[in-house]
């Protein structure tokens, strides 16, 4: 019998596969259902993740091919560097559309969800006001469109505090209405690790559940429920309180398994971050100390599993009221980075027009 997935929700796949061998540390080589390839060259790391019905019930997520490119340089908001992964991304994009068949010529619909006035839920609204939308000009002037370039036409439905409609229905109206081959629906995500938050784009071929993410799931968008391929692109801006007190309490403890591990004194450990100075640190699991310093440093909460610590900030901060959406301070910058970002992606992968820069051999 497949072992379902019950836990935390998260929008990310990888997250989902990682959540899952957390549960069952016995079974990471048997994860039936599930094919992963994985690609990495310099700071950017290509994860592409099939998964079928099987696989769906083991990690909670729906059945299909799921993308992501990650790298922590997304946070300096360097546009040269965003030139490149807006590159690969559209190149994700063009390979997706190749693998559903469909036309060159196909039209399409693009849907930036999320509120406009909130500013961590503004990656969709914002995004489409950077993509080449080109549906009026085939109806009105074709003769002005160039070669290499598709039907492609756009829609906010907003959100339904703000319409008092569900954005399923509008999304399902527009697409009755205007009849696209397919369509991209574009989402700000919640993540389960803060060092993804604005480090990782996911790009999916099976639609989307808005709201999803901070816990308001609403109906699904998808090839399922509008009978056209609906792919999904997404950037996780937010995490839950519980998230970022579990990560740091990993990080302390890696911090003093690095430290320790390095003949280091307990004093240094604790010196202040404020207070170090050169490139910025990198703390991973390899950094992590035996069970017994686990205890040692924490101890009740340093010997909990990883499912367990999660519960136990959960328990204590659901009750209050503290389970609070964060999102960075710098937020405004970053939703204006990533949503010009995806807009480019979206433009590369969707005309051929737009010359895409030569993408890496690791791609391929």
């Amino acid at each position: 019998m497949t072992e379902k997935f019950v836990g935390p929700r998260t929008d990310l796949a990888v997250e989902a596969r990682e959540m899952f061998i957390e549960r069952n540390p016995d079974k990471k080589e048997e994860l039936d259902g599930i094919i992963i390839k994985e690609y990495q060259e310099d700071d950017v790391k290509l994860t592409r993740v099939k998964i079928d019905e099987e696989g769906s019930e083991r990690v909670g997520k729906s059945a299909g091919h799921y993308i992501t490119i990650e790298s922590q340089k997304l946070r300096d908001l360097d546009y040269k560097f965003e030139k490149k992964i807006a590159t690969i991304l559209g190149a994700e994009i063009d390979r997706l559309i190749k693998m559903h068949d469909i036309h060159p010529d196909a039209s399409c619909l693009v849907v930036g969800l999320g509120n406009d006035y909130v500013t961590p839920d503004a990656l969709g609204p914002q995004a489409l006001k950077k993509a080449y939308i080109t549906q009026h000009l085939f109806k009105l002037q074709p003769e002005t469109v160039e070669k290499g370039f598709r039907p492609v036409s756009a829609f906010t439905p907003g959100v339904m505090g703000l319409t008092g409609i569900e954005t399923s229905d509008l999304i399902f109206g527009a697409v009755k209405e205007t009849n696209p081959d397919f369509i991209i629906v574009i989402d700000a995500l919640a993540a389960r690790s803060v060092d993804r938050v604005n480090t990782t784009v996911q790009l999916s071929d099976t639609g989307i559940h808005p709201g999803s993410g901070v816990g308001n799931d609403r109906k699904e968008v998808s090839e399922k429920t509008l009978e056209v391929p609906v792919f999904s692109i997404g950037i996780p801006t937010v995490v839950d309180a519980v998230t970022i007190t579990a990560d740091t309490i990993d990080y302390i403890l890696k911090h003093f398994g690095r430290e320790m591990r390095d003949g280091d004194q307990a004093s240094k450990a604790l010196t202040p971050a404020g207070m170090t100075f050169g490139e910025r640190v990198e703390l991973t699991d390899a950094d992590l100390p035996d069970d017994e310093s686990k205890e040692k440093y924490l101890g009740v909460v340093g010997s909990l599993s990883e499912d367990e610590k999660r519960q136990l900030i959960r328990e204590v901060l659901s009750p209050i009221g503290h389970n609070l959406m964060v999102t960075p301070k710098e937020v405004d910058d970053v939703i204006d980075h990533m949503s010009k970002l995806v807009a480019s992606g979206i433009n590369q992968g969707l005309h051929s027009h737009i010359k895409q820069e030569n993408v890496r051999d690791f791609l391929n």
